[in-house]
């Protein structure tokens, strides 16, 4: 894999139902979520974007998944040369560990970590499929629709955030927005490109978590598909200046 180490190179949504969610994705964004799993073992399936590329996957929880607290949600994968190492360095460093690392036949070696503040991700180290070895992700994109085009962390402590993921993954902060009584909005860029930001946690989500910010064609048609989709708009449409 070509990409740095530290990059977003994945991501996944955890659904209860998730034929449900292909209905409502498919619409929303534009792209073609698998109707049958890739996988034997569990209901996974993986999310095509229009341009012939993958977005990410969708893992169907079952009800033993959500009887142990598993919830809908967007999880991002950082890709992680060494995986043992990361979550080894992660734990010693205030993080926890949601899931060991463990080896996924043709996907990779893979755990599940929460930083010291609670918002959970993924580690990977992928397993590129037979003449891919040079290839390298482009889920996410600054620019293009069906990616994720920016990621969003909400914590309880912005400071020990930023230190966090400039020690395990080589990012860096410069630049923010003051919102006021609601803080400072912090840029974070990563080899040089502005990959997302991160803001104090808001009374109405007051757990530390990571938000994903999927690029579409129109954000109005899109508006309407969420609605039209059972889905709720909880924040604008908003024009952001640049």
């Amino acid at each position: 894999m070509t990409n740095p180490a530290g990059s977003f190179i994945w991501y996944e949504l955890m659904s209860t139902n998730a034929d449900a969610s292909k209905a409502f994705y498919d619409k929303v964004v534009g792209w073609t979520i698998g109707a049958e799993s890739v996988s034997p073992a569990q209901d996974y399936r993986m999310i095509a974007r229009s341009d012939g590329g993958n977005a990410g996957g969708v893992l169907g929880l079952t009800q033993a998944m959500r009887d142990g607290g598993a919830r809908p949600v967007w999880l991002g994968y950082l890709y992680t040369p060494d995986v043992d190492a990361a979550v080894a360095a992660i734990e010693s460093d205030g993080g926890a560990v949601q899931m060991p690392a463990a080896d996924m036949p043709g996907v990779g070696r893979i755990a599940m970590v929460t930083d010291p503040q609670g918002a959970p991700f993924y580690l990977m180290n992928p397993t590129p499929p037979p003449g891919m070895e040079g290839t390298s992700s482009d889920v996410f994109s600054v620019d293009r629709p069906q990616h994720v085009r920016w990621n969003e962390l909400a914590t309880t402590d912005p400071d020990a955030a930023v230190a966090f993921y400039a020690d395990h993954f080589g990012w860096a902060q410069e630049g923010e927005m003051d919102m006021g009584p609601m803080g400072k909005y912090r840029f974070l860029q990563h080899g040089g490109v502005g990959i997302g930001a991160v803001m104090p946690t808001t009374p109405d989500a007051p757990s530390s978590q990571w938000r994903y910010y999927i690029g579409v064609d129109d954000i109005d048609r899109a508006k309407t598909a969420v609605e039209n989709g059972g889905g709720k708009v909880v924040s604008g449409p908003h024009e952001i200046p640049g």
